[in-house]
């Protein structure tokens, strides 16, 4: 009996050895397992840093770059709007000094054909009132 009484002791010993290791073993994953997510998330907010602060960096280089581009644009097309339109107003600035001569030919022309015929008017109411005959 004193056998069993010994070997009942042993086997008692060993459970609760097997049983306190398997707890303390669970208790040192379970600890080790939140320390392992709380790095895992620190790492994952790293990340997520770095990749907010790339995107951002990208994002204002593009703004730089497209900001840069519009501007270039619009000095080229308001430099070429500049000169189509001193083209435009030296043309027509031509075409005015034009119109006004032929103008200023004609008005010219007009008042001489005007003259004559009024000369020529006056010349035979002249006649008339001095009583020539008029030429046929």
């Amino acid at each position: 009996m004193q056998i069993r009484k010994i070997g009942s002791i042993i086997l008692a010993f060993a459970l609760t050895l097997f049983l306190s290791t398997g707890l303390a073993v669970a208790q040192g994953t379970a600890k080790q397992d939140m320390k392992a997510a709380g790095t895992d998330t620190k790492d994952a907010a790293k990340d997520t840093g770095h990749a907010v602060s790339t995107g951002s960096k990208k994002a204002y280089h593009k703004t730089a770059t497209g900001t840069k581009t519009a501007a270039d644009k619009t000095a080229t097309g308001t430099e070429k709007a500049y000169h189509k339109t001193a083209n435009g107003t030296k043309t027509a600035t031509d075409k005015t000094v034009s119109g006004t001569k032929t103008v200023g030919k004609d008005i010219g022309h007009g008042t001489k054909v005007a003259a004559k015929d009024t000369a020529n008017g006056t010349k035979k109411v002249g006649d008339k009132i001095a009583g020539k005959p008029n030429p046929q």
